[in-house]
């Protein structure tokens, strides 16, 4: 019985992945940016920008755009609406807390992610795939490149 929950769920997972990369929310460019940072995971070739605009300390609009595989879209299109409206140091918080998921199941038992969060969880397969945590997290660093006013981020 356990063995046909997980299926179901990893079934349910990848389903959402594939809805988010082929459907992306926030897909497009904020007119105009306040800031921008361009990503690039030279071993996938995922290219992707993301803009934002703040009103102090939140973020109050986000906006992505570029190419990539399923999983870089995906963590990209959720990325954005987990931390529209969120203040600079919520923020930091989620992407510790996402990349604790992707690297591994210890980490994220020491950092986990708040509940209403918990759609991020189908990105936690990526973890047995190291090159792939690079995809999920591209989007990522890249926002957090946005938010210490860098242009680039690579996930060398």
């Amino acid at each position: 019985m356990h063995d046909l929950a997980d299926a179901e769920l990893r079934q349910l997972y990848q389903e959402s992945l594939l809805h988010h990369s082929r459907h992306p929310c926030n897909f497009g460019e904020l007119t105009p940016p306040m800031r921008e940072a361009r990503g690039y995971n030279p071993l996938c070739g995922d290219k992707i920008t993301v803009q934002l605009r703040e009103t102090g300390d939140r973020l109050e609009a986000i906006a992505f755009s570029g190419s990539g595989c399923a999983i870089s879209l995906a963590s990209a299109s959720l990325m954005t609406e987990a931390v529209k409206g969120m203040t600079r140091r919520e923020t930091e918080e989620l992407f510790a807390a996402f990349t604790a998921l992707c690297l591994g199941a210890e980490q994220a038992r020491a950092t986990p992610l708040p509940a209403r969060h918990e759609d991020l969880n189908i990105f936690a397969g990526v973890r047995e795939y190291p090159m792939r945590v690079k995809c999920a997290t591209l989007p990522w660093h890249t926002l957090r490149a946005v938010l210490e006013q860098r242009e680039t981020a690579t996930t060398e």
